[in-house]
């Protein structure tokens, strides 16, 4: 983990808010009939407006702006010309580059009316994030994280994915250390003050394996839950200070 310099920080902060308010405007286009190409055109538009880069855009040949990802659809969703529907949950995981830092965020949105198990695992899904971020402070280490993530999913009766996580983030998209929603206590490379991760679970209904698929053109994988039964994740980029922590991606 690569410590940010005292003149970093404020960079960082920058453009951690700004992800956070292209989340926040990106969101209010999570309704029925909009397409997830209309809600991608939508941050790529607001990103360049702001000065900045939307961070997925040709990352290792990524086709689009932003992420997507509806239902099952667990994370890297390639946004398309499907209408979104009434009841349907969607992940908007927003990335972009402010004068070379990188803020990430990510929220799960309902599209008007949605069942009580969808509210119920979002609600989930957001908490067991703050229960991981409640975790960091100097010194503490990745497995502290993931296991306060973990044992809150599990007690509320859901499943977190085990293979993809958060990670190292700042002059670089994804850097060490990866961070799981799952782990043992003091386990797991320990959190350096002054430099930043994500903390990103995402929560499966249930304990269905992943289905993996390749986008064309590109490294970057998108992932269903093999029994098509939904899955939803929040994330926040977060600086470790020499007390605790600071939420950077916060309007």
């Amino acid at each position: 983990m690569n410590p940010l310099k005292p003149d970093e920080i404020p960079k960082m902060r920058a453009a951690g808010k700004l992800a956070a308010r292209t989340l926040e405007h990106a969101g209010k286009w999570a309704r029925a009939g909009v397409t997830t190409n209309e809600i991608n055109q939508i941050v790529h538009d607001f990103t360049l407006s702001a000065g900045a880069i939307p961070a997925p855009l040709g990352y290792h040949g990524f086709p689009k702006s932003v992420c997507t990802s509806v239902n099952s659809l667990i994370c890297h969703g390639v946004p398309d010309d499907t209408p979104l529907k009434d009841g349907d949950i969607i992940n908007i995981d927003v990335t972009c580059i402010l004068d070379g830092y990188f803020g990430d965020t990510s929220r799960t949105f309902f599209v008007g009316n949605v069942s009580d198990k969808a509210r119920d695992l979002t609600d989930v899904a957001e908490k067991a994030m703050w229960k991981g971020i409640e975790e960091i402070r100097p010194f503490a280490t990745t497995g502290d994280i993931g296991f306060a993530i973990n044992k809150f999913v599990t007690k509320r009766g859901y499943h977190v994915v085990r293979e993809i996580g958060g990670h190292g983030i700042g002059t670089t998209f994804h850097g060490d250390p990866w961070i799981p929603s799952f782990g043992k206590k003091g386990r797991g490379p320990k959190l350096t003050p002054w430099s930043c991760i994500t903390v990103e679970p995402m929560v499966n209904e249930t304990d269905a394996a992943i289905d993996e698929f390749d986008i064309p053109g590109s490294e970057i994988k998108y992932y269903h839950t093999m029994d098509r039964t939904l899955s939803a994740q929040f994330e926040h980029t977060v600086l470790i200070t020499n007390a605790g922590f600071e939420i950077m991606t916060q309007v």
